[in-house]
């Protein structure tokens, strides 16, 4: 059974949905929007802003990213603008790799390093026009035991969500957590299934931080995928995709029916970006059908603009 919606965070939450209804053909504008990772797609280009131009010439109206080290904010800026793509989210540094760390918000006694990645992202975001951050919650300890850490790293992940939130409200920008499977992807990493992010979020009070729902480490963690994207669509500020277990493309062979999730997400009303952060199996143009037939299933062109419009 799934958990239950938490509280409102401050303002009162959209009602919960029921089960989806009878899943069906949708108009073109009800249609999903897709985002084009470009930390993981185009990876046999050089360099973000030819990935940025690859991205547009297959049709996507929207790119996202990793924290982009190596990429100052005016040629990333530049890139998308003759692109033409809305950049839509960005990581905050991931802190210090040499040593293994993969973002600092629940790592005790790095506080301040947390706080001078976010100020960072916020001026990088600034700078691009991206409004979201994801703000990465970070590793338990080497050799730490989780349990015994939990509450420790829970209670520093809220102190340093809730400064993020404020500093993010100063420009209008949005929080986003994500949680990452334990069990394939990451053993050691903190935040790991949407309950216990949900949890956090509703602790921590703050209508600007949303939950970042990977269907990939949602369906390895926790499985349960039409009642969860129903339970917490109202807390979703951002979904990423891939198929399960070879984090592939969404139409090879996995776990998933993506075309099923599509339509839910789409009868739901999600209205957000479905990020494709993904590994190619081969060529990433060649692996875009699945994109392209989406596309066309829907009477769209490249892009997801409507036929009949044009």
């Amino acid at each position: 059974m799934a958990a239950a919606l938490p509280p409102a965070l401050h303002n009162p939450a959209p009602a919960l949905h029921s089960p989806a209804p009878h899943l069906h053909a949708r108009p073109a504008a009800m249609s999903l929007r897709f985002s084009a990772n470009v930390s993981w797609l185009f990876a046999e280009l050089p360099g973000l802003p030819a990935r940025l131009e690859a991205a547009s010439r297959c049709g996507f109206a929207a790119a996202e990213l990793g924290w982009p080290e190596g990429c100052p904010a005016p040629a990333l800026r530049r890139a998308a603008q003759r692109a033409g793509l809305r950049l839509v989210l960005l990581n905050a540094p991931p802190g210090d790799r040499e040593r293994g760390e993969l973002g600092l918000g629940a790592v005790p006694g790095r506080q301040d390093a947390f706080r001078q990645g976010l100020a960072a992202a916020v001026q990088y975001g600034r700078e691009v026009g991206c409004s979201r951050i994801h703000l990465m919650a970070g590793r338990v300890p080497e050799g730490a035991d989780r349990a015994a850490v939990a509450g420790e790293m829970e209670a520093t992940f809220i102190e340093n969500l809730r400064y993020a939130a404020d500093l993010l409200a100063q420009e209008d920008m949005v929080g986003l957590v994500e949680p990452i499977n334990s069990r394939i992807t990451d053993p050691r990493y903190f935040l790991n299934t949407p309950q216990q992010a949900v949890a956090i979020l509703e602790k921590v009070g703050r209508p600007n931080l949303k939950l970042q729902l990977d269907i990939f480490h949602c369906q390895i963690m926790d499985g349960n995928l039409s009642r969860n994207l129903e339970t917490y669509l109202p807390l979703i500020g951002h979904i990423q995709i891939a198929q399960v277990p070879g984090r592939h493309e969404p139409d090879s062979p996995g776990e998933l029916n993506f075309p099923y999730i599509f339509e839910l997400l789409e009868s739901l009303g999600y209205t957000g970006y479905v990020g494709c952060e993904y590994t190619p199996k081969g060529d990433t143009v060649e692996g875009l059908g699945w994109l392209r037939s989406y596309w066309e299933s829907r009477g769209l062109q490249p892009g997801g603009t409507n036929k009949a419009t044009e």
